[in-house]
């Protein structure tokens, strides 16, 4: 009765310990799902200003209105490189911890927050040299709040891999079955991706 007694005190101990780790036997780790619908969300809202954007210079007779400096191409171009190229070098960071490699994940997450913040600053220094303001018509308007919004979301991004970097520290809070922050962080860094690429495309291409 006693070694009954025990061994379902070990059994209960170890669900716990996988449910902490994130595993849930056969079923599907809810904070996934969870993040997707977040995402879903967010993709709506990105959505509605694109649909907007395309809605204004639809009906426009000249887009962008007559006197609106062009913009310039180059540092666009090199910030959306930039920004792709640092999708591969996190996801570099995940296949490290999933190999139990948190040395890894430090380096190629941390590499992965400077080319976000270079992105950023090559954002700023973009509107500082902009020959346009907010306010001059309805094409610089939605310039700014398009890719104002989106810079706020490459912000959090940055926040959300700054956590990751500060929780790695601690030994054995990421590991090959525990690593749930890790891939949010990833999934949510190539949404942010992703909607640059379509942004910079209707914005600076079309």
């Amino acid at each position: 009765m006693q070694s009954s007694t025990a061994d379902t005190a070990q059994n209960t101990l170890a669900t716990a310990s996988h449910t902490e780790a994130g595993h849930h036997g056969d079923h599907p780790d809810h904070r996934i799902f969870g993040l997707y619908m977040f995402l879903f969300a967010e993709a709506m809202i990105f959505l509605g200003l694109f649909a907007a954007y395309l809605t204004f210079r639809s009906v426009a007779q000249v887009w962008p209105p007559q006197g609106t400096p062009e913009l310039e191409l180059l540092l666009p171009t090199v910030n959306t490189v930039i920004l792709v190229s640092s999708s591969f070098v996190m996801n570099r960071g995940n296949k490290a911890i999933r190999n139990n490699d948190v040395k890894g994940l430090r380096l190629w997450f941390a590499i992965t927050a400077a080319m976000g913040l270079v992105f950023l600053f090559g954002q700023g220094y973009e509107y500082f040299t902009n020959e346009f303001g907010l306010t001059d018509n309805l094409f610089t308007s939605t310039f700014y709040v398009l890719t104002g919004f989106h810079g706020l979301h490459v912000t959090f991004g940055l926040g959300l891999i700054l956590v990751v970097l500060g929780r790695s520290l601690k030994a054995g809070r990421y590991t090959s079955e525990s690593h749930f922050g890790p891939e949010a962080a990833e999934l949510y860094w190539h949404f942010v991706d992703i909607v640059w690429i379509v942004l910079f495309a209707i914005l600076y291409l079309f």
